[in-house]
């Protein structure tokens, strides 16, 4: 998967029936919900379905990497609103992560905070509608062996307001450790803790892998280990955080701190394929982000988690499902990616 997109792989495992949190969805999008659960996407050789696109909440209560420094009420009503109609819409997926908006992170306020709470409101209109949640463990320097594993879902389950959670995954790999924290992935799953585990941020040598734009999954060995042992590829800043829709240009850049990471030299070069995506977008009355989700889901293994900060672009999102690229459209937009060198990323997605 040369589109350079960032992605990651999660290994999954059937165990015992864990309880999950419901919430409901507006009458008016019955039909397409119904549509959406008949179209799910079983995770590796788990029993967790989840639909083909989901939600990142990396920004909800950051304060550093997202939202200019900044975190208020305006910005809590617009992530509540890029749930709700997410949900309304089908998609019902939403990936957060223990260090997202965290003090640890200088961040305002958890992501898993939010999200809970978010369900929780919706639980209370009238429960009828599954959310399927995934969190992450971050595997910090002072954090040793499996039990380490075990306190911190459990950390993470209690502010999300339930009583297990359906997938957690190891954020990163240990700077001294990996072996104690996969066998507390398997403690937490023993327990009816969580259905089913994976990991992020991992090479192809692992099995089980992630990788972040700067990555590519056919060169790394990540898409072929995913495919041989019929792991799950959950995609996540599928827009590579906002370049991909046509958003910046060199003489826009992204503010600080992705400006470093996407420089003007290196969206010049990203303008051959953007001018591309933007033509097939045009030939399906599509705009780029939804023609760049849709060519991952064409990958048929691949389940894309772009963020929401609003409910304008959960909708957009949404415009990603119900059509194909054909494979022609596919091939071409791969090897036009294959032609940008990657950029150098974050420091954890290069342990």
């Amino acid at each position: 998967m040369a589109m350079n997109v960032s992605s990651s792989c999660f290994s999954v495992f059937s165990y015992k029936k864990v309880n999950r949190r419901r919430c409901v969805a507006s009458e008016d999008f019955a039909a397409s919900l119904r549509r959406e659960a008949e179209d799910k996407v079983k995770l590796g050789g788990s029993e967790l379905k989840v639909t083909r696109l989901g939600i990142g909440a990396w920004s909800w209560g950051d304060t550093i990497y997202w939202n200019n420094f900044e975190w208020d009420d305006r910005k809590v009503k617009a992530a509540k609103a890029a749930f709700d109609a997410s949900v309304d819409r089908g998609i019902t997926f939403f990936d957060t992560a223990e260090i997202y908006g965290s003090q640890l992170s200088l961040g305002a306020i958890n992501s898993e905070t939010l999200l809970g709470r978010f369900i929780g409101e919706r639980n209370k209109m009238n429960p009828g509608l599954e959310v399927v949640v995934a969190t992450k463990f971050a595997a910090l320097p002072w954090r040793f062996g499996r039990q380490s594993v075990l306190k911190t879902l459990k950390d993470s389950i209690c502010r999300l307001g339930f009583s297990s959670v359906d997938l957690y995954k190891l954020h990163w790999p240990g700077v001294w450790e990996n072996e104690g924290y996969i066998d507390g992935l398997g403690d937490a799953v023993e327990q009816g803790l969580v259905k089913a585990v994976g990991v992020s941020n991992y090479n192809g040598n692992i099995s089980t892998d992630n990788y972040y734009w700067q990555k590519k999954p056919e060169e790394n060995g990540v898409k072929a280990a995913c495919d041989e042992l019929g792991i799950t590829l959950i995609a996540y800043c599928p827009l590579a955080q906002g370049t991909l829709t046509g958003k910046y240009t060199p003489d826009n850049p992204p503010t600080w701190p992705r400006a470093w990471i996407y420089t003007p030299e290196f969206l010049t070069k990203l303008q051959p394929l953007l001018s591309r995506i933007r033509g097939i977008g045009e030939n399906y009355g599509k705009t780029p982000t939804q023609v760049v989700l849709n060519w991952l889901i064409a990958q048929e293994n691949v389940v894309p988690i772009p963020g929401a900060k609003n409910a304008e672009q959960a909708e957009e999102f949404v415009g990603a499902l119900g059509w194909r690229l054909s494979n022609e459209e596919v091939d071409a937009l791969r090897l036009l990616a294959s032609e940008i060198n990657p950029v150098l990323g974050l420091p954890f997605e290069n342990l």
